[in-house]
C-alpha cells in the first residue's frame, strides 16, 4: 500500500508491505537504484547505511511498542532524496501515524520548515525516539508497581513480572544497539548531499538516541536491584519455612520415639496397664513438647 503526503516542494511516500509492482513504479518515478528497489520488497536482517548517487538508503530497526506485535522489533527503510522521503515498513507503527497527521496539518497551515528530505527523516526519527521514551516511562511505572508488590508479600507473583520487564528492556537495548553507528555513518554521506548543516541535525538525533539508551540503562539497573531484592526475600521466606519444618521434625521425633517405646507390649512396662495410663502418657508428651518449646524460645529459634 502506498500513501503520499505533500508539503510545499517536499513529498513523503509511505509504503506498507509494498508489492513488486508498487516498488517498480517508484523506481521509475524517483530514479531509484535497482538494488535499493529490490531491498524494499522484503525485510532486511541487519541495519545499514548506503549512498547511491544522489540518494541515501538507510535501514533501522525499532523496538515494537506495547508488545502489540509478534516480533520484538519493527523495520523501517528510508530512501532520502533532495525533495522526497520514501519510508517502507512491514507492519503498523503508531508514531508514524502521529507524524503523518502533524505533517498534513503543517502542509495545510503552511508551517512546514523542512527544506529537504533529510529534514523529514530527522523529524520522523526524532518522533520515533520520543515514542520510545514514553514506552520507557511505561516500563518505569511497571517497575514502580512491581516494587510496591514486592514489599506487600507478593514476591512469588513478581518473579514472572520481573522476567517479562527484563525481556522487554533486553529487546529494546538489543534492537537499538546499531543505531549510533548507523547515524554516525549517515553523517558524512548526508553532508555531501544536503550540505554541512545536516551534520548538526544528525548529531541531535544521536543525542536523542543517547537519551533513550541512558534511560534503558537506568531501568536495567533498577530491574537488577528489584530482582536481587525479590530473590533475597524469597530465600528468607524459604529459609524460615525450612527452619520451622526442621524444628517441628526435631520436636516430633523424640515424642514419637517415646510413644513407640511405651507402646512396646512388655511385661514390665512401667506405665501401660496402670490406671489412667493413657492420660499419664498424654501428659508426659505434653510436658515434653512444652519443654522443647521453652528451649527453642530461649535459643531464639522460634
Amino acid at each position: 500500500m502506498i500513501t503520499r503526503y505533500a508539503q510545499r516542494n517536499l513529498s513523503w511516500i509511505d509504503l506498507v508491505a509494498p508489492s513488486a509492482q508498487e516498488v517498480r513504479s517508484l523506481m521509475t518515478e524517483f530514479d531509484l537504484d535497482p538494488v535499493i528497489a529490490q531491498e524494499l520488497t522484503s525485510p532486511s536482517a541487519k541495519s545499514k547505511v548506503e549512498r547511491r548517487g544522489h540518494l541515501l538508503y538507510l535501514v533501522l530497526h525499532f523496538p515494537a511498542l506495547r508488545a502489540a506485535h509478534s516480533r520484538p522489533e519493527q523495520e523501517i527503510d528510508f530512501v532520502i532524496g533532495k525533495d522526497f522521503l520514501i519510508t517502507t515498513r512491514y507492519s503498523n507503527i503508531d508514531p508514524l501515524h502521529s507524524f503523518a497527521k502533524a505533517f498534513e496539518v503543517n502542509a495545510v497551515l503552511g508551517r512546514g520548515n523542512a527544506e529537504h528530505g533529510g529534514h523529514l527523516f530527522v523529524g520522523m526519527v526524532r518522533d520515533l525516539y520520543h515514542s520510545l521514551i514514553l514506552e520507557c516511562d511505561r516500563m518505569h511505572e511497571h517497575l514502580d508497581n512491581i516494587e510496591d508488590k514486592i514489599f506487600s508479600n507478593r514476591e512469588r507473583e513478581m518473579v514472572t513480572q520481573i522476567s517479562m520487564v527484563g525481556r522487554m528492556i533486553h529487546d529494546f537495548r538489543r534492537t537499538l544497539e546499531p543505531h549510533k553507528l548507523m547515524l554516525e555513518s549517515l553523517e558524512p554521506h548526508g553532508e555531501r548531499i544536503f550540505g554541512q548543516g545536516f551534520s548538526y541535525h544528525v548529531r541531535t538525533l544521536i543525542g536523542e538516541y543517547e537519551r533513550v539508551r541512558h534511560t534503558l540503562e537506568h531501568l536495567q539497573e533498577w530491574l537488577q536491584e528489584l530482582r536481587e531484592t525479590n530473590n533475597s526475600l524469597l530465600n528468607t521466606k524459604q529459609n524460615e519455612i525450612m527452619k520451622n519444618l526442621t524444628i517441628m521434625a526435631f520436636m516430633t521425633f523424640p515424642l514419637s520415639l517415646l510413644v513407640g517405646i511405651l507402646a512396646i507390649d512388655t511385661k514390665h512396662n512401667p506405665i501401660v496397664g496402670i490406671e489412667y495410663d493413657f492420660w499419664i502418657i498424654l501428659g508426659i508428651l505434653g510436658l515434653a513438647a512444652l519443654l522443647f518449646f521453652v528451649f527453642f524460645k530461649h535459643k531464639k529459634w522460634l
